[in-house]
């Protein structure tokens, strides 16, 4: 099993930053890859950005290409956020996938149903 806890969520000013962490503990060395998700209140979880573990690919959503960096540091992954906008106000999840079918089934299709494992969410609030 895999257990998954975000951190890092807050208040932060409209164009201001944020460094979300997932940290990954348990049998790590079953995660294929990993997708940071948001879900705004009276809105579908979307995912936003995603990353496989032993290749570095990495994959944005359009609305946070070049704001948004998602990263791998053992067994974090980051999701660093700038130039934040109110949009981008939500509750973040992690969650984390064991094979290669599953994870590129689970973009292509956007399946939340294919991941494996997920984290309890950390609160992102944008405003001015």
């Amino acid at each position: 099993q895999v257990q998954l806890v975000e951190s890092g969520g807050g208040w932060v000013k409209t164009g201001g930053s944020l460094k979300l962490s997932c940290a990954a503990s348990g049998r790590t060395s079953r995660i294929y890859g990993t997708t940071w998700f948001r879900q705004a209140p009276g809105k579908e979880r979307e995912w936003v950005a995603a990353i496989i573990w032993s290749l570095g690919n990495i994959w944005y959503t359009d609305s946070v290409r070049g704001r948004f960096t998602i990263s791998r540091d053992n067994n974090t992954v980051y999701l660093e956020m700038n130039a934040l906008k109110p949009e981008d106000t939500a509750i973040y999840y992690c969650a984390a996938e064991e094979t290669f079918s599953g994870f590129t089934s689970a973009l292509r299709n956007n399946n939340l149903d294919e991941y494996d494992y997920w984290g309890q969410g950390t609160q992102v609030t944008v405003s001015s």
